[in-house]
């Protein structure tokens, strides 16, 4: 491993300068944008022997899926000219393909096949595996990074025979937990914990019927799903399909697997849009967030990603679908039990963390996902006005008092934070978004 923390590189320096550059009516941001964009590449990664990198998402030493492609790709920007920086994303890549390979159920892992975990669970237990909750975007996330990196980079090395074994494996998984009461070998059960940390029904969650949508155990947040068909995990995994599609035709030449993924992909679509919408009695048509296929529906949102506010974030429906827009202004209410509003600011928080508590990561693709520059600007002043003079963000915080905060070393949050901070100041420049 690397024995001293990374120092960021000319190009990194530049970008942050430019962005700075762009804040002029936010200066409190411009010292905050450098904290937060710095972060991940200073604290949170290790370079192995191997060449891949490891990468912790801040006060838990292990690594997950999911986090660590959060905490990079504000990144891709500068891999575009940077190859140091594109070796280290390309590092991460491959280190998460590997840990894929090892158990595609895992959400967490170790560094090294030390046995080391958050709990002994009861599940099939793996050296390398800190957790093993399985949650669909765990598996969404890297093949997302791996597309946006070809994209940005142009770089097709990553792409060998094991990633390829890694997305059959994948759509394979997917296709059997569309049928996860009958055909899947998962169960998860935690002892002496909260309702949330565990699955009910012996491990196999609630029961569920066939809607063409894929199974999952846990949301993004790491809490139980009420009902196994996450929504905005099902949008995510159809958007990813299709990467997968375009990478099997353009980079393997192979057809099977594109044919694999799309089918996969029309039947997720399917269910999503036939199963997983109701009819509000103020917004209209609406996404729900969890379904059962057997007509119970959750409403509420998440500030974890996927989300259903992050639905264009994830390339699922553009940022005008109306079915969106009825949905955005559902979970930016009081119908919506995780959203909060206080003196300090309102947004979107969790059952994950207390009452009243607002998360950073929820504000940030907010504003990700605006098109009104009001309401932009308006996320930029509350960013600026609730890191409790930390100059960091945060997990999340009291809506009341900012100073009352969870995790204050949170990599995911701050690097959401500089990429949407990139975005404002980039279109503020006139100059078009990289992502």
């Amino acid at each position: 491993m690397t024995s001293q923390p990374l120092q960021l590189t000319t190009a990194m320096h530049d970008y942050i300068q430019h962005v700075e550059q762009q804040l002029e009516h936010f200066p409190e941001l411009q010292g905050m944008f450098r904290n937060c964009y710095a972060n991940t590449y200073e604290t949170t990664l290790q370079i192995l022997e191997d060449g891949s990198t490891f990468v912790i998402t801040g006060d838990i030493p292990a690594m997950w899926l999911r986090d660590s492609t959060a905490q990079v790709r504000h990144y891709l920007p500068v891999a575009s000219s940077d190859p140091k920086v594109a070796d280290i994303i390309a590092g991460v890549i491959r280190r998460q393909i590997f840990y894929i390979g090892i158990d595609p159920y895992g959400n967490a892992f170790n560094c090294e096949d030390n046995d080391n975990r958050y709990d002994i669970d009861l599940t099939e237990l793996n050296a390398w595996v800190w957790e093993r909750k399985y949650e669909i975007d765990s598996l969404c996330y890297p093949i997302q990074l791996s597309y946006l990196f070809w994209k940005m980079t142009g770089r097709t090395d990553l792409f060998d025979e094991s990633f390829r074994i890694v997305m059959h494996r994948i759509i394979d998984l997917w296709r059997c937990e569309q049928y996860h009461d009958d055909h899947s070998p998962y169960t998860f059960m935690r002892e002496d914990c909260p309702p949330s940390d565990t699955l009910r029904n012996q491990g196999k969650g609630m029961p569920t019927s066939y809607t063409g949508m894929t199974w999952s155990g846990f949301r993004p947040s790491d809490d139980a799903c009420t009902f196994g068909y996450l929504i905005p995990s099902n949008m995510f995994a159809s958007v990813v399909l299709r990467y997968m599609a375009e990478i099997a035709i353009e980079l393997y030449n192979d057809e099977r697997l594109a044919s694999k993924a799309l089918r996969l992909q029309e039947e997720i679509n399917f269910g999503i849009e036939n199963y997983g919408t109701v009819i509000h009695p103020q917004y209209g048509k609406i996404y729900a967030y969890e379904t059962d296929g057997q007509g119970n529906h959750n409403l509420m949102d998440d500030a974890n990603v996927p989300s259903l506010l992050s639905i264009p974030y994830l390339g699922y429906r553009p940022v005008d679908d109306i079915v969106y827009q009825n949905t955005r202004a559902f979970v930016l209410s009081e119908h919506n039990p995780y959203y909060f509003t206080g003196t300090a600011a309102s947004g979107i928080g969790s059952p994950h963390t207390p009452t009243d508590y607002i998360w950073h990561i929820a504000l940030c693709m907010q504003g990700l996902t605006s098109t009104d520059p009001g309401e932009i600007e308006s996320i930029l002043h509350v960013l600026s006005t609730t890191h409790a003079s930390t100059g960091f963000m945060h997990e999340g915080f009291h809506k009341d008092d900012p100073t009352l905060f969870t995790r204050p070393w949170f990599a995911w949050a701050n690097s959401l934070f500089a990429e949407f901070v990139s975005q404002y100041a980039l279109q503020s420049s006139k100059e078009p978004s990289s992502l």
